[in-house]
């Protein structure tokens, strides 16, 4: 027997449409909103907050041009749910500003002239605000070695020193088409100095 004709008497399942209201903190602002269940992180920043700096470049978490911070980590915001994030702090390279000021990131990217087509670039300076973060908390890479906890036993809870090589491994998550790589390292060194 055909395996279609088994199904043919079947009634399609009903789609279900589930919204449900959460209070995201974008920027330092505390909004209430209802969400589809469906809906994700970047979705809502563009569409229902108006900001547009984090990009659907691959919408599959691989090309890093989404990434915003999350409760201060830096996360590709086209793979979370919003509904997930209720109460969440959310930051995005519009609300690194203070104020009139440029976040040092910001300032560094725009002195070094790291970027080209600019498409990434909102991705890439979350990012580097993030990795900063993480190696400043002790968190290792890659290429991160192995004996420096060894040698230091500060090292172990203290901050990982970030040179080229670990500034590259902690940014590779976030793609450049343009290749205007060599410029992102050197403003991030240029954060570090």
């Amino acid at each position: 027997m055909d395996s279609l004709a088994l199904g043919a008497d079947l009634e399609p399942e009903p789609v279900v449409d589930a919204h449900s209201t959460v209070t995201l903190h974008v920027n330092g602002e505390p909004t209430t909103l209802t969400v589809d269940h469906r809906t994700t992180v970047l979705e809502t920043l563009r569409e229902s907050f108006g900001l547009t700096g984090a990009k659907k470049g691959c919408d599959h978490g691989q090309c890093g041009a989404c990434t915003v911070l999350v409760e201060g980590r830096r996360v590709n915001s086209c793979l979370l749910l919003a509904v997930a994030q209720d109460g969440a702090t959310i930051t995005t390279v519009e609300g690194l500003a203070d104020g009139g000021s440029l976040h040092t990131v910001q300032r560094a990217f725009v002195e070094r002239d790291a970027l080209q087509c600019g498409f990434c670039t909102p991705g890439q300076i979350c990012s580097a605000v993030g990795m900063l973060r993480e190696a400043a908390d002790g968190h290792p890479s890659h290429v991160t070695r192995p004996d420096a906890a060894a040698t230091r036993p500060e090292a172990a809870t203290g901050p990982v020193a970030l040179d080229a090589d670990e500034i590259r491994e902690r940014m590779s998550g976030n793609l450049c088409r343009c290749g205007a790589y060599p410029r992102i390292v050197e403003a991030i060194e240029d954060v570090i100095e």
